[in-house]
């Protein structure tokens, strides 16, 4: 798992089957306090977020597999959370 930040929607004319229907956003990955820590990704949204929500992110094939209920779809990465506080050492460094 790891926490991002969603940039955007994911708009593609070319689409698997088991994703029709199914939005795709894409993610700035983030350490804890906020900075980015890796590459864009693109993850189906099994959390309702929206544009610069932090969500939590389940980044592993039968793990995603398994909330779309498929187990022969073509899913690795899915936004399961929206964030609404982060707390370091006893600081809140998200959320208000």
């Amino acid at each position: 798992m790891f926490l991002a930040e969603v940039l955007g929607t994911v708009v593609s004319p070319v689409q698997h089957p088991v994703l029709d229907g199914e939005k795709l956003l894409l993610l700035r990955v983030l350490r804890p306090d906020g900075q980015p820590a890796g590459r864009t990704r693109i993850a189906l949204d099994r959390a309702r977020a929206g544009t610069g929500d932090r969500v939590l992110v389940v980044d592993e094939g039968n793990s995603g597999r398994q909330l779309v209920g498929k187990p022969d779809a073509p899913v690795k990465t899915v936004v399961v959370g929206v964030v609404d506080f982060i707390e370091l050492g006893g600081t809140l460094v998200y959320g208000s």
